[in-house]
């Protein structure tokens, strides 16, 4: 079933994409269409998260299911356009996903993490566009979203894995655009998806999570003095 209603949501989302820039509606019915696709994702294919770290949600188990899908959906729309270059990001976040549901013996995620990636490979190598548009990019973070929201009923841990292949390498690749070129900016970005996603399987996330917080809070001080100060 799970497979039918993300289907069923990815049109919707397409749909109302193309429908909001043809007719230059407003933002507003973008995130209607997302919420009304993440409504049959949580709904029709039972994917609420009811507990956190054994925490019962209980009312919130569907309010937090929905802002989760909604919110993942919209990570990679950090620009009106993007560079195809990345691409690489999504790409490898979904080959962690799968390679985490194979090993939990989760096919769901595991078939559709790896579908996904050879149709963005597909589809970026047959358009050939020089920028994507937000209904590509809204797309796959929707399928993003569904799968970490479904690996996340099994295990609380696997959040960490969007998190760090994902939405940290873009925030670095945001932080470098001005300072590199893209094709520099994405490299380096893509590296650091690539290796916070090797080490996610041979260190306890815990560990990774306090060293990307401690390296956070030194960066963040170093930045009251002058000689250290690179923003």
């Amino acid at each position: 079933m799970l497979y039918l209603t993300l289907l069923v949501g990815l049109v919707l989302i397409v749909m109302t994409t193309k429908l909001t820039q043809k007719f230059n509606l407003s933002g507003f019915w973008l995130i209607v269409g997302q919420i009304s696709a993440s409504l049959i994702i949580v709904l029709f294919g039972d994917l609420e998260v009811s507990y956190i770290n054994q925490i019962e949600l209980g009312l919130l188990a569907i309010p937090f299911s929905l802002l989760f899908l909604v919110g993942f959906s919209n990570v990679m729309n950090i620009e009106k356009e993007q560079q195809p270059l990345i691409l690489l990001l999504p790409c490898i976040s979904l080959l962690c996903l799968s390679i985490a549901a194979l090993l939990m013996g989760y096919t769901f995620a595991s078939i559709s993490g790896l579908f996904a990636v050879l149709t963005i490979m597909l589809c970026a190598s047959i358009s050939g566009k020089k920028t994507l548009g937000r209904t590509f990019t809204t797309s796959i973070g929707f399928v993003i979203a569904v799968l970490s929201l479904s690996l996340l009923k099994l295990s609380f841990i696997t959040i960490y894995i969007p998190i760090f292949t994902l939405a940290l390498p873009l925030v670095i690749y945001l932080f470098l655009q001005n300072r590199l070129t893209s094709a520099q900016s994405m490299i380096i970005s893509a590296s650091v998806a690539v290796l916070f996603g090797l080490l996610m399987f041979v260190i306890p996330f815990n560990i990774i999570w306090d060293l990307v917080v401690g390296a956070t809070v030194i960066l963040a001080i170093s930045q009251f003095s002058r000689k250290y100060r690179f923003i």
